[in-house]
């Protein structure tokens, strides 16, 4: 069983992380063709809205909230805020951000099954992916329970430390995480795991939509037209090959 924990929670995440980097600029740089997210919206609008709304800020929300979580040191907030406070603050705005995320996933994997146009263009790695997801989601939800059960947060600052020894590559004590209950240790597993599907699915698409907050801090693009030689006053029609300036 210790070696089992050793390699799982000591080895593994390495793996994971390294083939999700090393793995998403491969194909960055051989097959950008095939790095988008193969949306089927123009085949059929239906629930998408509210199914893509829905799951896009639960997710968001959900993995911004374990990454604070997480890889926020105890010695940073515990000045000012018990273990205690801030699981219950996780588990209410969790469990809130979860649910959404649980209707919006259930209703793209609705679509994505029982439209027979949408099955038909879909990639089996399409489906699979939301499922996995969903699965995850649902462990994530199964852990709530367990959370309030431990409302002192001895179980979340035990996750908490073993994530942040993977990232700062300290060495890792197995055997601290086999007294935390099961549903913790199979989403945290499960969690790892999707990272390493990550560049061999659609769910490359997720750096892109980070890549694009920078459109957000470009400088306006100046564009001048030459201007024909009229009098002063005369109401000058625009250069045909004149541009609005924008971004």
């Amino acid at each position: 069983m210790s070696t089992l924990f050793g390699f799982v929670f000591g080895v593994y995440p390495y793996i994971c992380f390294t083939l999700f980097l090393v793995g998403s600029l491969i194909r960055f740089d051989q097959n950008q063709y095939s790095w988008k997210s193969d949306s089927s919206q123009m085949l059929r609008t239906g629930t998408l809205r509210w199914g893509s709304n829905l799951f896009h800020a639960g997710i968001l929300f959900l993995f911004f909230g374990h990454l604070l979580g997480l890889l926020t040191p105890h010695s940073f907030y515990g000045h000012f805020m018990q273990a205690s406070v801030k699981q219950t603050i996780a588990i209410y705005s969790g469990g809130a951000a979860g649910l959404l995320c649980f209707i919006g996933l259930s209703l793209l994997i609705h679509r994505r099954v029982f439209d027979a146009r949408i099955r038909a263009t879909s990639h089996p790695t399409d489906i699979a992916v939301l499922v996995v997801l969903w699965v995850q989601l649902v462990v994530g939800l199964i852990t709530l329970p367990y959370s309030w059960a431990h409302s002192d947060g001895s179980t979340m600052l035990i996750l908490a430390d073993w994530a942040q020894r993977i990232v700062t590559l300290r060495a890792v004590d197995a055997e601290v995480l086999a007294n935390v209950p099961w549903p913790f240790l199979f989403h945290v597993v499960l969690g790892m795991t999707i990272f390493l599907l990550f560049p061999f699915s659609r769910l490359v698409h997720v750096w892109s939509g980070f890549a694009s907050l920078s459109y957000l801090f470009r400088p306006y693009q100046v564009v001048r037209s030459r201007r024909l030689n009229l009098p002063p006053g005369h109401n000058q029609p625009p250069h045909p090959g004149a541009r609005i300036g924008s971004r």
